[in-house]
């Protein structure tokens, strides 16, 4: 993962890493000799770099499925099967850590070398482990604070609700003064890092497909070795018998070898992965406008209560049709698009419409709506072409957003940015939180360009 945060002492780590190459001998894991693990010229801690020159779809390592952890390979497997449904939680993510926190603490685990290469679990550092203080100073405006507010929550309640009586029914297997809320957290932040899900197999029932559940995270050594970039040369491929790590592009002697872990906004991967990608390299940069703030930027306009009355249930219909409680904008316009036009749409209309809106339950579909050029309206490009009044209401509602971060301007951050280096030696923290609030707030700025009068 591209990150700057603290390493482990090299010497420690290349003993540990000889290890792990061991062990995955021992598991039948194969690893072309194209490539090698390195604790040195990565981004991070650990990472794979190219020792030759590597061409499109070639195979970098195989992973059999026997070498993968999860909670039907752990050796308390059986266990947990039999208690499946006390272990049900809103994450899913229960028995996976169970597993973890037996294997971690276990000298006879499978897996204790490849857990090994993270001594403790104490290296990480999502914003779940900075103080909050911290979080609210350096992060303040980007949404990460309020998420990881309530991942604390979630992991406390799940800890005290179901791990700990679930620990003191097998005390043979589970200690309550080891396996401790503080390690379950760290564990938590452990599978948020390094897990993978295994995509669910392909269906031409899209209905039944909507209805089934993900499939639960597991570990898969050698492949959360990889660390992550936007533009990504290789992708894990799942098989039926074992994984693969395939080239996507060909790479250079010298190349890291990156994977990517989706189409992630640097708030998502600091408050995911503990890290971010230096601006401007991620291309999947975002930054929300709050509901809440359409709602401000709306009732400004209000001028007596029976105004007031209209608009609050205007807005308790919009509530209903929202899904989230944001609008996502990225560098190249809104991704909510269509959310972003319902609301508008609704928020803007007269009340004779409202009325006949509301009669109908609904509106009928017009050419306005067409889900493509509802797209090409709401991207950079057509923007400014938007009614007067609905590029007021996105203006205002950036504006009030931008306020969120305390310091709105842009030119403080940029200063930092080009100060960056210094930043960076004193503080790894500061520099990867300047990372995500800088990204989202030129984004933020160019929606009020882009939407001014």
């Amino acid at each position: 993962m591209a990150t700057e945060a603290k390493r482990v002492k090299v010497g420690d780590a290349s003993e540990r890493l000889q290890d792990f190459l061991q062990w995955c001998d021992r598991v039948g894991l194969v690893l072309s000799k194209k490539v090698c693990l390195s604790t040195e010229g990565t981004v991070a801690d650990y990472g794979m770099l190219a020792k030759e020159d590597i061409e499109e779809g070639e195979i970098l390592f195989t992973i059999p499925r026997s070498a993968l952890l999860h909670q039907e390979t752990t050796n308390v497997s059986g266990l947990l099967k039999k208690e499946k449904s006390s272990l049900e939680s809103s994450s899913g993510w229960v028995p996976l850590l169970l597993a973890l926190l037996y294997e971690s603490t276990s000298p006879e685990s499978h897996w204790r070398t490849y857990l090994s290469l993270w001594p403790g679990f104490k290296a990480l550092d999502h914003p779940m482990f900075w103080s909050k203080e911290e979080r609210d100073k350096l992060l303040k405006g980007t949404g990460i604070p309020e998420a990881v507010a309530t991942d604390l929550s979630n992991i406390q309640r799940e800890y005290t609700d179901i791990v700990l009586p679930f620990i003191m029914r097998h005390p043979e297997l589970w200690n309550p003064n080891t396996h401790t809320l503080e390690l379950y957290t760290q564990l938590v932040a452990f599978v948020m890092a390094y897990s993978f899900q295994e995509p669910q197999e392909e269906d031409d029932d899209e209905d039944d497909e909507e209805q089934r559940a993900p499939n639960p995270p597991m570990m898969v050594p050698m492949a959360d070795m990889l660390n992550h970039i936007s533009k990504h040369n290789a992708n894990l491929e799942f098989n039926p018998d074992s994984l693969k790590m395939v080239s996507v592009r060909p790479m250079r002697k010298g190349e890291e070898v990156f994977n990517t872990y989706g189409q992630m906004a640097n708030w998502q991967l600091l408050h995911m992965y503990g890290f971010t990608e230096p601006y401007p390299e991620n291309s999947n940069d975002t930054a929300d406008i709050p509901v809440a703030c359409l709602y401000q930027a709306a009732a400004q306009d209000i001028q007596s209560e029976p105004e007031r009355q209209l608009f609050d249930e205007r807005f308790k219909v919009l509530s209903q049709m929202m899904e989230n409680a944001a609008f996502v904008f990225s560098n190249h316009g809104c991704l909510t698009d269509s959310e972003l036009h319902s609301a508008l749409k609704l928020l803007c209309m007269s009340q004779e419409e409202f009325s006949e809106f509301r009669d109908n339950e609904g509106w009928e579909d017009d050419d306005e709506d067409d889900d493509n050029k509802i797209s090409q309206a709401f991207s950079n490009e057509g923007l400014p072409d938007l009614k007067s009044s609905w590029k007021r209401l996105i203006h205002e509602a950036a504006r009030l957003t931008l306020r969120s971060y305390g310091d709105a301007e842009l030119e403080s951050d940029r200063k930092l940015m080009e100060d960056g280096a210094d930043l960076k030696g004193r503080s790894s923290r500061r520099w990867r939180a300047l990372q995500v609030r800088f990204g989202q707030k030129v984004i933020l700025h160019r929606l009020l360009e882009l939407s001014a009068s």
